[in-house]
């Protein structure tokens, strides 16, 4: 069984096709229970954020499975398999680690070394671990990719900007403000989960002294907004339905949106009439941090309109980290990528070990039937002693290549010899299905038996 990573992102697909991959909270478990339909599949996680959607399955045909992936995303996105092949990146076994550790450290964000990523994967991983969809090769991969970014934070220097996207965003909107001789007074958040939360807080640390939430839910709307009152005595923060959405619009200097609403929430219908009804002559930001977009674009062709969204970010200078810090950080990756890798090649050799004892004890006790029906006078303190002795003589000559076959396996090509002690002792194979590389071309995928895939298209 291996590891099949499909994914789209910031890097390969424009916000058009990410916005109709993505995939919601509420519609992450449907996903997965028609992945998991797939007789080829038997773990799998979605990984869905601002700017990547990313699934994480566990397979036992790589081409099978690929093609089970295609039809599920292409049934919930409505893409053609040509309009997803476009932009899409796939990874397999060794490759599909690597790249969930590169992710874990912030180092594939479009905000490098950004911290959001690893709570999101916990989430991902929370509610495969919640629908019982992570078994143990998903459960040692994603803990272990956890370990990996909170390593790289705390030995890196990566995040000592703090930078996210919603911090990038807003230093972007403080200097349209300031070229309008304007000032980043009022703020609107629409939304009120982990971005909304991390919304307001930015607002409120660079000194913004209204904070109105903005949430279908009035009520994790006003939660929102007490708990931001609460640490920053500061700042007036309010809760309001959508129906107040467009009266605090009207008031706002900039506006982040970051719900997880399906579709548009902010028509430009809606931003027109919060212009009608401005008072001041300063331009509104709206930061559209959503996925998919919350705000229709055409409203950024409003006049006093200045819409920032995930495409407009991707290359800001703020959006990098230092070299040194990128460094240290993927030689932690590679570091523990090795790691992971010899664990999981010594624990897919113990079956064979295993085995290879089972076939010992059956010998032994097969040999000790045929002295008792040879020696039926034996005593059974003489019977004892013998067994014993059968049994230590096998136990030394297994010793020195069980625990050899062991360390061989963390090493590259180490199932080679696992298979090696199959074919000698005639033991059941457990080599999993092999992936022909004419399959591979035919899908023009980089070949998944190598580990470090090249960033390419599906």
């Amino acid at each position: 069984m291996s590891v099949l990573l499909f994914g789209v992102s910031h890097r390969s697909a424009p916000v058009g096709v990410l916005e109709r991959l993505a995939i919601s909270e509420h519609d992450r478990p449907k996903i997965v229970d028609r992945l998991l339909a797939a007789p080829t599949m038997s773990e799998a996680m979605v990984v869905s954020t601002c700017n990547r959607i990313e699934i994480y399955a566990v397979v036992d045909a790589f081409h099978p499975a690929l093609e089970a992936v295609g039809d599920v995303l292409g049934e919930h996105s409505g893409l053609t398999i040509n309009e997803m092949t476009a932009h899409a990146y796939v990874r397999y076994s060794e490759a599909a680690a690597e790249h969930l550790f590169t992710v874990a450290a912030g180092l594939d964000s479009l905000v490098v070394g950004e911290q959001q990523i690893l709570g999101q994967i916990r989430g991902a991983y929370a509610s495969a671990d919640a629908n019982r969809t992570a078994g143990r090769v998903l459960h040692e991969l994603a803990q272990q990719a956890l370990r990996v970014g909170k390593r790289v934070h705390s030995e890196t220097g990566i995040d000592r900007a703090g930078a996210s996207v919603v911090s990038v965003a807003l230093h972007r909107a403080r200097g349209i403000l300031a070229a309008s001789d304007a000032e980043l007074r009022r703020g609107v958040v629409l939304g009120a989960g982990a971005m909304g939360g991390l919304s307001a807080v930015h607002l409120a640390r660079e000194g913004v002294a209204e904070i109105t939430v903005v949430n279908r839910s009035v009520e994790k709307a006003r939660r929102l907004a007490d708990n931001v009152a609460a640490n920053h005595p500061d700042v007036v923060a309010v809760g309001v339905g959508l129906d107040g959405m467009s009266e605090a619009m009207a008031a706002a200097d900039v506006m982040m949106t970051c719900s997880g609403s399906v579709g548009s929430v902010v028509s430009v219908a809606e931003v027109h009439h919060a212009l009608a009804a401005r008072t001041a002559a300063t331009p509104l930001v709206i930061c559209d941090l959503g996925l998919p977009r919350n705000v229709d674009p055409a409203a950024g062709r409003l006049p006093g309109v200045e819409l920032i969204d995930i495409e407009g970010l991707r290359g800001d200078s703020q959006t990098q980290a230092a070299e040194t810090d990128v460094v240290g950080a993927r030689a932690i990756v590679a570091a523990e990528l090795a790691d992971y890798l010899a664990a999981q090649r010594r624990a897919e050799v113990t079956p064979t070990v295993t085995a290879l004892r089972q076939r010992a004890s059956e010998v032994v006790q097969a040999e000790m039937l045929r002295l008792e029906s040879r020696l039926p006078a034996m005593s059974d303190a003489e019977r004892d002693e013998v067994a014993k002795t059968v049994r230590r003589v096998v136990d030394k000559l297994l010793h020195a290549p069980t625990v050899r076959v062991k360390q061989l396996a963390a090493t590259a090509n180490g199932d080679q010899y696992a298979q090696a002690l199959r074919e000698l002792f005639e033991l059941r194979p457990g080599a999993a299905e092999s992936v022909s590389i004419s399959d591979v071309e035919a899908m023009r995928l980089p070949d998944p038996t190598v580990r470090r895939s090249q960033e390419g298209q599906w």
